[in-house]
């Protein structure tokens, strides 16, 4: 599972067009994050972004989440 949520938010990064640096330098700017690289992508790998981190990724990105209930089954 983990390389599945790394790589699906990975290729987000890539659908905008954009680098791993160049996000990493919107969320230092926007929101404070710490400059480097290695340190998105660990959390990342690691699945440890926090929800609040996950929502500000998604900010830059130009998204945003949105909770939808399931349909039932």
């Amino acid at each position: 599972m983990k390389s599945n949520l790394r790589n699906e938010i990975k290729s987000y990064i890539v659908r905008q067009g954009m680098t791993m640096l160049e996000v990493v330098d919107l969320l230092a700017d926007e929101y404070g994050w710490s400059d480097s690289v290695s340190n998105l992508s660990n959390k990342l790998q690691r699945e440890s972004l926090r929800y609040t981190e996950a929502v500000q990724l998604a900010d830059v990105l130009g998204f945003e989440i949105v909770w939808q209930k399931r349909q039932e089954k």
